[in-house]
């Protein structure tokens, strides 16, 4: 039995978090803990398998939708488990989903739409797969390079970030083109079909969450640790290392004179969404005013003061 409705302890027997919650199934899977563990505690299973237990409980907790922390959760475990659900989204269950699909539209007709519907799902695994390549070969070295003590002077977190997004809603819009405009029967090929299809979703969903409520988090945590180590090099001297590269482009342009309302025209982004960066630029850098953002703009290079006329 649970001993907390609030949260998973390390206490709870393993067996018991999985019948709160089926899907802590594919947890396990990623931490490589086998079947079998019986009676076991979760910080017994941890122990005996060399898992970090705060780390596999931050994740449990978060993915059930109870309080977490990351206070102590192990960078390396965390990598480690991202990358093994990599590893079974792309190698695993979007080739089952896609087997499965063309065997259902298949069954029922072979026209156009069947095959624009495959059409639609390869470029939706196309997207996922660049997704996750690039957080594979750029995000998670980058990680690795500072566990190591050795930040990237053109990278940050806050980069990653500000770009990433949920890949869910083009698999959600296959959904509900079977669910609300293409008319077949509701095989149990189909009905399978779009089960994986719900299943995936939702595992895209934690996913992601897992990603920006306790990486990014974590991360930021440890880059603040490398730079107060480094001080003294060039990577870590000023705020404008952590800036994000669409920080750095609003602080050009509000260098240049440009209004919030130029500068999300010029952007294409929404008036809101510059109000939002601009508070944010100023939180980190502690710094409200135009004309000292303009000053620091050409301290750190982000403009050419000869480009600019200080007012």
């Amino acid at each position: 039995m649970i001993k907390s409705s609030i949260k998973y302890l390390a206490t709870d027997k393993v067996r018991d978090l999985v019948e709160d919650n089926n899907q802590l199934l594919l947890v396990l899977n990623r931490f490589r803990v086998p079947f079998g563990f019986g009676e076991r505690t979760v910080c017994e299973v941890c122990e005996e398998k060399g898992i970090d237990c705060p780390t596999f409980l931050a994740i449990a907790n978060l993915i059930s939708g109870k309080r977490f922390s990351i206070n102590e959760i192990e960078l390396p475990t965390l990598l480690s488990y991202l990358r093994e659900a990599h590893s079974y989204i792309l190698d695993f269950r979007l080739p089952d989903i896609r087997e499965t699909l063309v065997s259902a539209v298949h069954q029922q007709r072979l026209d156009d739409v069947a095959v624009h519907i495959i059409r639609f799902f390869d470029e939706y695994a196309d997207e996922v797969h660049s997704h996750m390549d690039y957080e594979n070969r750029i995000v998670f070295p980058y990680i690795e390079e500072l566990l190591g003590g050795k930040p990237s002077g053109g990278f940050r977190i806050s980069d990653f970030a500000s770009k990433h997004e949920s890949v869910v809603s083009k698999l959600n819009e296959l959904k509900d083109i079977f669910l609300q405009h293409y008319v077949m029967p509701n095989t149990r090929m189909l009905n399978r079909a779009l089960f994986n299809i719900s299943a995936c979703g939702e595992d895209l969903v934690s996913h992601c969450e897992i990603e920006n409520l306790i990486l990014v988090p974590a991360v930021e945590a440890l880059e603040k640790a490398v730079c107060a180590t480094n001080r003294s090099q060039n990577s870590c001297t000023s705020g404008n290392q952590e800036l994000s590269h669409r920080e750095k482009d609003i602080i050009r342009l509000v260098a240049h004179g440009l209004a919030n309302k130029e500068i999300a025209e010029r952007l294409s982004l929404s008036f809101h969404t510059i109000t939002t960066y601009r508070k944010n630029i100023s939180a980190k850098l502690n710094i409200h005013s135009t004309a000292a953002l303009t000053i620091f703009a050409i301290l750190h290079g982000i403009v050419d003061p000869k480009e600019i006329e200080l007012k």
